[in-house]
């Protein structure tokens, strides 16, 4: 085991990530915006909680200031969505410019701040959590404009950085958690958060420099673009 970093730990997803990281060994350093939630009950020596504003380059920076000098996997799983707009009257852009700026440009300035501490001697993994959404192949409904385009650019972004990234020892995968049990996937959605979070882990395991970048769901099934 090692370093982790979680962004957006204070519920849902995030929070399962720090729970298992956590009992599988992993000293964790868990990112929240404004309240602990969830947080706030893993008590365990082996956490460490700081503020994050993704939207913030200051708030990143006293973020990754505070990270330990070492970190062998980072989880950029802070997001949010956008209020499933149904047709284009719908469509806030001032909101779908904050969505796009959180979801797609948070992880890459959290990614750009601590990338001086996952370069090292051994593999360290970044996972980007996505969506099947983010699929231009698979967007058969619409709707849903901006948190679509957020997450279609952050596939970019991260294919993109996952080119020079190779030359640091650092791979990068791109999940989609599947349709989840949380705030923002509802009561019916089939898959369970634990379920979710340790499939998603079980592919990381499977992670190297050769299939850096790739679009993968929490079952190991790859994705359309």
């Amino acid at each position: 085991m090692g370093v982790a970093v979680v962004t957006g730990a204070n519920r849902g997803l995030g929070a399962e990530w720090v729970h298992q990281l956590l009992e599988s060994g992993w000293e964790v350093y868990a990112g929240y915006r404004s309240e602990l939630g969830r947080l706030s009950t893993l008590e365990n020596s082996k956490l460490t909680t700081h503020q994050l504003d993704v939207r913030s380059n200051d708030s990143v920076a006293a973020f990754a200031n505070h990270a330990p000098e070492r970190i062998d996997l980072l989880v950029n799983n802070a997001g949010v969505a956008d209020g499933r707009w149904r047709n284009l009257n719908e469509i806030d852009d001032v909101w779908a410019l904050e969505v796009i700026d959180i979801n797609a440009l948070g992880p890459v300035r959290v990614v750009k701040a601590l990338y001086g501490k996952m370069n090292h001697d051994s593999l360290t993994n970044v996972a980007m959590i996505s969506s099947l959404m983010a699929s231009i192949d698979d967007c058969h409904m619409g709707r849903s404009y901006a948190y679509r385009a957020s997450k279609t650019a952050l596939n970019m972004f991260t294919v993109a950085m996952k080119k020079e990234a190779i030359e640091d020892n650092i791979s990068f995968v791109i999940l989609h958690p599947g349709w989840v049990k949380t705030d923002m996937g509802g009561d019916r959605a089939p898959v369970e958060i634990p379920d979710s979070v340790s499939g998603m882990r079980q592919v990381i395991a499977t992670r190297n420099l050769e299939n850096t970048g790739q679009f993968v769901q929490f079952d190991g099934d790859i994705l359309p673009w």
